[in-house]
């Protein structure tokens, strides 16, 4: 079921009224996650579509938006429309990893996917996750340590050949230090 948007804006509402008692750095440094689930390997809302949800989402007063995309049908179309509802003063961390998935991703296609994110989101507002965290260790037993491990080594090695190729100036000074 899809919320009617009054019930959308009357939530944003809500929220923005308690992050206003956080000052302006402070709201900088608050988080958004948003993704379809993940709990014990299922997914709850994964039949809902982002373009009924994010353009609303991103009208909380906060800094950081977490948002899955790693398990999405057209990545593309999520970020074409990350990219034209994303505020100046907001950053955001597209998911690259599906922690559902037993297959570990490998880091160039982490890297093409940060770089497909680099059209339609500024570098400056751009960062890597994971869709959803990982409770491989207590609650849900599902992920095996060994692939959660291997997963987020991948996200790091893939975020850093993607830096490589934004950045390129940055890795000359760090080459030369």
């Amino acid at each position: 079921m899809i919320l009617p948007a009054i019930y959308c804006g009357s939530f944003v509402s809500l929220i923005n009224k308690c992050l206003a008692h956080f000052n302006v750095e402070e709201r900088q440094k608050i988080g958004i996650h948003t993704c379809p689930g993940a709990d014990i390997d299922a997914t709850h809302s994964a039949d809902i579509e982002y373009k009924y949800l994010l353009p609303t989402l991103f009208e909380i007063q906060a800094g950081n938006f977490y948002v899955a995309l790693k398990g999405e049908k057209d990545k593309e179309k999520t970020l074409q429309l990350l990219g034209t509802i994303i505020k100046p003063y907001q950053k955001v961390f597209v998911g690259v990893i599906n922690p559902i998935s037993k297959e570990v991703e490998s880091p160039e296609e982490i890297r093409d996917l940060l770089l497909l994110a680099a059209k339609y989101i500024p570098l400056d507002q751009l960062g890597s996750t994971d869709d959803c965290g990982f409770s491989p260790f207590a609650d849900d037993v599902s992920t095996a340590r060994d692939i959660a491990y291997a997963k987020i080594k991948a996200r790091l090695e893939g975020t850093r050949l993607a830096s490589e190729i934004l950045f390129p100036l940055n890795n000359v000074v760090a080459s030369n230090e």
